[in-house]
């Protein structure tokens, strides 16, 4: 596969378009995704979508942006990797920076609730519209659809959302593979040793995130807290919960997070470190099995497995978009948002990401309207 310059240029503008106006986590990443590659683009078909999808859940690393990874790929080989993922990527990096400075500068951030009050609504849009189409292709039995709900469930009852991609992927395969008998190996990497602060510390201790994190910014929150107020004592958890909440209000990637803390311990060094730490297994990572994936479907295991990830991803998205729904639908402006943002976007094909974007000025109009 080789990567044209022209290729190359459209990925970048792409995803540094997405970069900028990807705001509501990965799940709406996903359903941005899916709008602008499968429905609007036509770079691949909703089965290959999900197949990638799946392959994303089943590494370590933020899947949305792994996902961006692997279309490049997909369109452009290497290069086109990098360039996506690179350019995905370094909006959220670059904004999350500023607002460093402004933590710093005046120990607080920016107030961006009139922002997010306009959004989320549309993001709920976005979502169910890519849940809708992806889910008929997922649900492809009565078993994965079964499936599907099932993790949905346990999801909003509590169950930890790996233990149900994992779960439901093993389950499909047995099923489809009863008399065959299936070995898994699970491995945990050491904690380092206190260190003092230093760009290497910092890099070596966001590249272990990196490897091995799966799920959710709660997951992150964890990990994060574990290595950077108890283990080394970095930070304080007040610093912690402000570099959580600035990655989940920015476009892009959550795991931004990640570039704020290291603006907070080391300046932009530290902030160039620790992005390149916690995004660099992910680029590794969807290098190395991108090329297999359609190898997958042709075993009777991995397909399974593909198909019960598929489904779960599709379970978990719902889940998602059920709890968004539960705090962003708090008025008849909100729920008004929603219903224009889906007609727009399945009837007349408008862009998620203008939507995204109308969203946004209509709820900061909003609040200074009100007051």
């Amino acid at each position: 596969m080789t990567a044209s310059a022209p290729r190359l240029l459209e990925l970048a503008g792409i995803f540094l378009r997405l970069g900028v106006t990807a705001f509501g986590g990965p799940a709406a990443h996903i359903g941005m995704f899916h709008d602008e590659f499968v429905k609007r683009r036509g770079w691949l078909t909703d089965e290959h979508f999900l197949d990638l999808l799946g392959a994303s859940n089943l590494i370590p690393g933020p899947s949305s942006t792994e996902m961006t990874m692997h279309i490049g790929y997909v369109r452009a080989g290497w290069r086109g990797l990098l360039v996506a993922g690179a350019s995905f990527i370094l909006p959220a990096a670059a904004i999350v920076i500023v607002l460093g400075w402004l933590y710093q500068s005046y120990g607080t951030t920016p107030a961006v609730d009139g922002l997010l009050y306009g959004i989320k609504p549309v993001v709920i849009a976005v979502i169910g519209q890519a849940i809708w189409s992806l889910g008929r292709k997922a649900f492809k039995s009565g078993l994965l659809a079964g499936v599907g709900v099932a993790v949905l469930v346990l999801n909003l009852l509590g169950l930890n959302e790996i233990a149900l991609l994992l779960g439901a992927a093993v389950f499909v395969m047995l099923v489809h593979n009863l008399r065959r008998v299936p070995t898994a190996a699970i491995f945990w990497l050491p904690l380092a040793q206190v260190i003092p602060v230093s760009l290497n510390e910092l890099f070596l201790t966001f590249l272990k995130i990196g490897a091995v994190i799966y799920g959710s910014g709660y997951v992150l929150l964890a990990f994060l807290r574990t290595d950077f107020i108890e283990r080394l004592g970095w930070l304080t958890d007040r610093q912690l919960l402000d570099a959580v909440a600035i990655g989940q209000f920015t476009p892009g990637p959550l795991f931004t997070t990640a570039t704020f803390i290291g603006y907070e311990l080391l300046g932009v060094p530290g902030a160039i470190v620790a992005t390149l730490g916690i995004f660099l297994p992910g680029f590794i990572l969807v290098l190395i099995t991108n090329p297999f994936i359609p190898r997958m479907r042709q075993s009777r295991w991995t397909a399974a497995l593909l198909d019960g990830v598929n489904a779960a991803a599709i379970g978990l998205m719902a889940a998602v978009t059920l709890e968004i729904a539960r705090a962003a639908l708090i008025d008849p402006l909100t729920i008004a948002l929603t219903v224009v943002a889906a007609v727009l976007l399945i009837r007349y094909k408008v862009n998620s990401t203008w939507l995204i974007l109308g969203g946004g000025v209509i709820g900061l109009a909003a609040r200074l309207l009100g007051g």
